[in-house]
């Protein structure tokens, strides 16, 4: 008999098909589990006046301290993302690092210079501006905050980039999307193998 032509005898389909997304529910969210509602944002849109902003909110499962330390180990900062760069210089005075970074990214050819001074922020975190280079603005700050009795890290993040170059922001704005992604899943990874030692 086909199966559009089965008898109706109260088919249990609707509570089977119930039964699942409460399960996928679960699963999804945990019960009881007050992370739950802690899901990790990221928003990136092209400056109407040049230049893209990314903003986001993601926790990490560390203490800020070990999210700090990973942010402010200047020298391997490539280790923190997918693109392919290299420290080419860094020097560290009265609490500013000031790193020259070269960047080689597929949307622009050849070897990119970005000289940025970062500084830890009075209440935990990083802000990192331009100095030098071949980009017209740079600016990159991380603010920390613990969650779960300091266990996490709830990090609010902003970047606004302005590229010198003949790239379109709204193709910058969609490569800085999926860099970033790959990025904060890095500093995840890393945080917890370093929480885990």
């Amino acid at each position: 008999m086909p199966l559009l032509d089965r008898p109706k005898t109260g088919s249990s389909a609707p509570l089977w098909l119930a039964a699942c997304v409460v399960l996928l529910f679960i699963l999804r969210c945990g019960v009881g589990d007050s992370s739950a509602a802690e899901t990790d944002r990221l928003e990136v849109a092209a400056e109407s006046g040049g230049g893209v902003r990314a903003t986001a909110q993601v926790f990490f499962p560390a203490g800020p301290a070990v999210i700090h330390a990973l942010l402010a180990d200047y020298l391997h900062w490539p280790e923190l993302f997918e693109v392919r760069m290299r420290v080419a210089e860094l020097s560290i005075r009265d609490g500013v690092a000031t790193v020259d970074l070269r960047i080689e990214h597929p949307l622009m050819p050849g070897e990119h210079r970005l000289i940025t001074e970062s500084r830890t922020l009075a209440h935990g975190g990083l802000v990192t501006d331009l100095k030098g280079g071949d980009f017209k603005r740079y600016h990159r700050e991380w603010r920390l905050h613990p969650v779960e009795a300091g266990n996490r890290t709830r990090a609010d993040f902003e970047l606004v980039v302005e590229i010198e170059s003949m790239v379109p922001d709204w193709l910058v704005a969609i490569a800085m999307r999926q860099e970033l992604e790959a990025h904060f899943r890095i500093v995840k990874q890393k945080a917890l193998e370093q929480s885990t030692r």
